[in-house]
């Protein structure tokens, strides 16, 4: 797989002490590109949580790989932190780099794991360099679906604590086409599959871990319930409906109504199948049934996302230029109810005689706590 126009390109890969002279400045300084008087490595927000995140699942159809890769910078905690996991037939293999950001933001790669922008919001290409912990890839990621933006503007009358300003987190989602190569155990497998990203900026939930959080509390690890699916005729990313780039339709749509039915694992609590309907704006109501593919599972603890698995990290702390990482076997049932949180699970999908598979994340066991509750919304199957 070639790097394709730019993927060494040096302004992206200059080094740091080059510029160390020149603080506050950056290479990024160079372009025409800025929004503010400030040079373009300091934020606007002096709010410690800001941060800049790309997130991504890649998985084929059969239900044997799934891979699902990160990262963040937070500007004003000068951190960078980035995860790759991948799961093969029931094992999840996870490795997490850390190290400060330096000057040079446009280098957006941290220790093995080193994605780099070849098209904006088009194209993408995910490397996981060989490292201690038994796994790499070399992906071409391809967009497929239009990107909308959002923000996501927190209430002053809602706010936590009471008074506060409003936290804004902004960005787009979308859905593509992957290919490439994963290595698992020294083992080569091609992937030929699907997949769906996001790129979101903003004040960041949970990131810093409590310590950044109203009353010193430990944060969630994210909303109760997403789902990523895409068929021919419609894709669902969260609230909102995307089409394909060219299609006739209007821009996008959106999600009004979600009312699930789900049933989940004895003992561990976590998601095994169910069903959605979905209204959407234009009046249709989509009836999506998904079934879990064995234990082809991201637990996205080992991406921080809650802490780390033993609850040592948060998302945006400072531990210094490390790499690290581990494997699970998400067969064994203790595991799944150790690792349990925000979780990605790759499923079978029906809907309207149409099959496919995709993303189902919720929130473990907060979604079985919804349903045992009745709330609005949530039923068990």
């Amino acid at each position: 797989m070639t790097a394709g126009p730019g993927a060494g390109s040096d302004w992206a890969f200059e080094a740091d002490d080059h510029f160390a002279e020149q603080f506050p400045l950056s290479p990024l300084d160079d372009h025409l590109i800025h929004q503010t008087p400030d040079p373009m490595r300091i934020v606007a927000s002096t709010d410690p949580r800001f941060f800049e995140r790309h997130w991504n699942v890649f998985h084929d159809q059969t239900g044997d790989l799934l891979v699902v890769t990160g990262g963040s910078f937070y500007p004003n905690l000068d951190t960078a932190e980035a995860f790759a996991i991948v799961t093969h037939k029931g094992v999840q293999r996870s490795v997490r780099a850390f190290r400060p950001i330096g000057a040079n933001r446009g280098n957006i790669q941290v220790g093995p794991i080193r994605p780099t922008v070849l098209e904006g919001m088009r194209r993408w290409r995910h490397e996981l360099a060989a490292n201690a912990f038994g796994i790499a890839y070399d992906l071409d990621w391809r967009d497929s679906h239009r990107q909308v933006y959002r923000a996501a503007y927190g209430s002053l009358e809602t706010g936590s604590p009471s008074g506060g300003q409003r936290h804004v987190t902004a960005g787009f989602e979308g859905f593509g086409t992957v290919s490439g190569w994963v290595e698992i155990a020294g083992e080569r497998h091609q992937l030929t599959g699907r997949g769906t990203r996001d790129r979101h900026w903003g004040i960041g939930r949970g990131v810093g871990g409590p310590r950044f959080q109203p009353g010193g509390r430990a944060p969630k690890a994210g909303w109760i319930g997403g789902v990523w699916i895409a068929f021919p005729s419609f894709a669902i990313w969260g609230p909102i409906v995307l089409y394909p780039f060219g299609d006739v339709r209007r821009r996008h749509g959106k999600v009004r109504k979600v009312a699930r039915r789900l049933a989940f694992e004895e003992g561990t609590q976590v998601f095994s199948h169910g069903e959605a309907d979905f209204t959407l704006d234009d009046g249709s109501v989509k009836r999506v049934r998904f079934e879990k593919i064995g234990q082809q599972s991201a637990y996205m603890k080992c991406g921080l996302y809650g802490g780390s698995p033993d609850g040592t990290i948060w998302q945006g702390d400072s531990v210094g230029e490390r790499v690290e990482g581990d494997c699970f076997d998400l067969n064994d049932p203790a595991t799944r109810l150790a690792l349990r949180g925000l979780n990605e699970h790759h499923c079978r999908i029906t809907c309207d005689g149409e099959d496919t598979t995709g993303i189902l994340q919720p929130l473990e066991p907060d979604a079985y706590e919804a349903c045992r509750r009745g709330e609005p919304g949530w039923r068990f199957l």
